[in-house]
């Protein structure tokens, strides 16, 4: 499906980021992934056979490196993923201007100048896809995991869908975002310790009304149709992708 297509994935050392990648290898894909880790970087981009360039997409530099790789190696990008992202709960009141920093900076930031970076480069090739990872906390406030900074960061991604969709249509490019709820990462483990994960997750299995907490695969098989053909008439959406969270409580 996408043989010859070159794929750039933010956040692709682990989680969705992660399954995404793979998932394009497995389909044809030139792929190039990125994160901060670089040592996991290395090991992920060993395993399923990708381009691996690490740094922090809040640095514009990395997002113009993580191009320049993909230029130099496969001749330009067709796709990107944008899925870097940081999430911790906070209570508001709580919450500090260095975590407030993080989150724009990392969530929002990032995701916007990766996405005119790519959407440059794009341009080269005659139009390209875009999907971004937003969050249903951006759609939906949750009580028990108070994310205001967060999800205004997640909000401002989903607004920026739908302007770019707008501004990148005459060149061909479209944008979209998948918006998920509870998905079963490694991004609990950076605020949790294993046991309280294992402990505190499956308690919000029945959050969803489908049951079940999703998993790195629900959401990739989102952002692979969505950057796919298939969505060949799809731009400027943010598809929830939860379980039937939006769709309201039992």
């Amino acid at each position: 499906m996408f043989d010859n297509k070159t794929v750039i994935v933010t956040g692709g050392a682990s989680g969705i980021g992660k399954d995404v990648a793979d998932r394009f290898a497995q389909a044809g894909a030139n792929v190039v992934i990125n994160g901060r880790d670089a040592a996991k970087l290395d090991r992920v981009s060993a395993e399923i056979g990708a381009t691996a360039v690490a740094g922090d997409i809040a640095d514009v530099t990395t997002t113009a490196r993580v191009v320049a790789k993909a230029e130099e190696v496969f001749g330009g990008v067709d796709i990107l993923v944008n899925n870097a992202g940081i999430f911790a709960p906070k209570p508001f009141l709580e919450q500090t201007e260095a975590e407030y920093d993080a989150f724009v900076d990392t969530i929002l930031k990032g995701k916007f100048f990766m996405a005119q970076a790519a959407a440059r480069s794009m341009i080269k090739r005659g139009g390209g896809a875009i999907v971004q990872t937003g969050s249903m906390w951006a759609l939906q406030a949750i009580g028990a995991t108070p994310s205001a900074a967060y999800s205004a960061a997640n909000a401002g991604v989903h607004q920026m869908v739908r302007n770019l969709a707008l501004e990148l249509a005459d060149q061909n490019i479209r944008i979209n975002a998948v918006a998920p709820a509870v998905v079963e990462t490694p991004v609990y483990n950076t605020f949790m310790s294993d046991e309280e994960v294992a402990a505190t997750l499956p308690g919000f299995n029945a959050f969803h009304p489908l049951g079940r907490n999703g998993q790195p695969k629900d959401i990739a098989e989102a952002i692979l149709f969505l950057a796919s053909d298939k969505a060949a008439w799809i731009t400027g959406t943010v598809l929830p992708v939860g379980g039937g969270v939006m769709a309201g409580r039992n």
